[in-house]
């Protein structure tokens, strides 16, 4: 006997329904996550060891001289001097590791603050503004600074943008009597301000000659964008050559407009973390700045920098471990998101959060979409697979280095599977 044709319709919808829901239940997230691997679980023990209670921002020594030996050994081979930049690597003892470990003395500097300490505290440093600042900032300098002016001048350059900025300087030089060396920052792509054509750089030149207080000391030409333009067939090579060709032509003119021959005086500064590895000694530039590549942030997970590795981690307790759940009320919504989404089946409460950072480790841990975000008590969530407990450890990646590195006071130090310094931060500047 044939089923009705209701009969059939019934069968058929339910047959669809349930097809739906297999469907829909083969979609839902499959479980992830591990306990800390090894690296970081010698991490967490050194870090017992330490008593480190609160979080805590973990520089891996081993590898960081790792990082600072490959890039010393990469600039090197390219003929290129290597300047550190300080504000990615914002502490005295941390630059003072570096520079010994890359053979440099050569810093970039940022700010008004960093500049006093390290003009005053690290005499044997040649310091280059990585940006130019207002020319009250320079007059505040040299007001505060106590030490030999005079003999400052010969390692301390000035950045100069625009022609209006070069005639402020020169007026302040003059107040002051002042012998100053300035650098010219110039455009080669980045369209983030510098001198960009001929005309306004021979402005500059003139001011510049005409004035016996003020030196020239090179150009400054970031070309960060060559490692973030699209992969497009062509598109870098033809910005990067451009970039090169621009560069060349600035300081030729330079050299031309002020008479002089190019030496091993000058500072023609180029590149960045991202791109220092595509200077070849075949250029105008004759060094590469370079500071977040040694601690490598997840902003700088690029393929030409795979070879660094990770030696920054913030390092947090855990100080509550439940079932994740929503707060009264909504608390319907959490139980529906741990059955869908078995990677919400527990919430960890974290001391601090809110951090430009990561989880790292254990794997599978991620913030809480549903409960949000807090700079206090930050919930992560996971599958339990991570095996965490009250007072265990939890790592995040910093996705920079500067100002991330300043929030959590001394860096700690681990080299030899324990925590072996302490290292004194720099305040926390734009």
């Amino acid at each position: 006997m044939k089923p009705s044709p209701t009969r059939r319709r019934l069968l058929l919808a339910g047959s669809v329904a349930g097809s739906a829901a297999a469907a829909g239940w083969a979609l839902r997230p499959a479980p992830t996550g591990a306990p800390h691997g090894a690296y970081f679980q010698a991490l967490a023990q050194a870090l017992n060891s330490a008593d480190a209670s609160a979080p805590r921002m973990v520089i891996d020594l081993e590898r960081l001289l790792a990082n600072a030996a490959l890039v010393r050994q990469q600039v090197q081979a390219s003929g290129l001097h290597l300047r550190l930049v300080a504000k990615s690597l914002p502490s005295l003892p941390l630059l003072d590791r570096l520079m010994q470990a890359t053979g440099t003395q050569r810093l970039m500097v940022f700010n008004l603050p960093y500049l006093l300490t390290l003009a005053q505290e690290r005499p044997a440093t040649d310091l280059l503004l990585g940006k130019p600042l207002p020319v009250g900032a320079a007059r505040q300098f040299y007001a505060a600074f106590r030490g030999d002016a005079a003999a400052l001048a010969s390692r301390l350059q000035w950045l100069i943008d625009t022609p209006a900025r070069m005639a402020e300087y020169r007026a302040l030089a003059r107040t002051l009597g002042q012998r100053m060396r300035v650098n010219l920052e110039i455009d080669v792509g980045l369209r983030r301000g510098g001198f960009a054509d001929a005309q306004a750089l021979a402005t500059a030149l003139r001011l510049l000659k005409e004035e016996p207080l003020l030196e020239f000391a090179g150009l400054m030409g970031y070309d960060a964008h060559l490692a973030k333009l699209p992969g497009l067939p062509g598109v870098r090579a033809s910005a990067q050559a451009h970039a090169r060709e621009v560069y060349a032509a600035f300081k030729a003119q330079a050299l031309q407009a002020l008479g002089l021959q190019d030496g091993p005086q000058f500072t023609w500064n180029a590149a960045g973390s991202p791109t220092y590895h595509l200077h070849d000694g075949q250029g105008a530039a004759n060094e590469v700045a370079v500071g977040s590549a040694l601690v490598k942030p997840s902003d700088f997970d690029l393929p030409a920098l795979a070879p660094l590795r990770p030696a920054a981690f913030i390092a947090t307790p855990v100080l509550k471990a439940a079932a994740f759940s929503l707060p009264f009320g909504v608390q319907g919504i959490s139980q529906a998101a741990r059955w869908w989404d078995r990677n919400q089946a527990l919430g960890y409460f974290i001391y601090g959060g809110q951090w430009l950072a990561d989880p790292a480790s254990p794997e599978g841990l991620a913030p809480s979409s549903l409960y949000g975000t807090s700079s206090n008590q930050q919930v992560l969530v996971g599958s339990g697979a991570q095996a965490l407990q009250v007072n265990d450890t939890i790592f995040l990646r910093p996705r920079q280095s500067e100002a991330v590195l300043q929030q959590f006071g001394d860096l700690l130090v681990v080299a030899g599977g324990k925590a072996a310094e302490r290292w004194s931060v720099l305040p926390a500047q734009p």
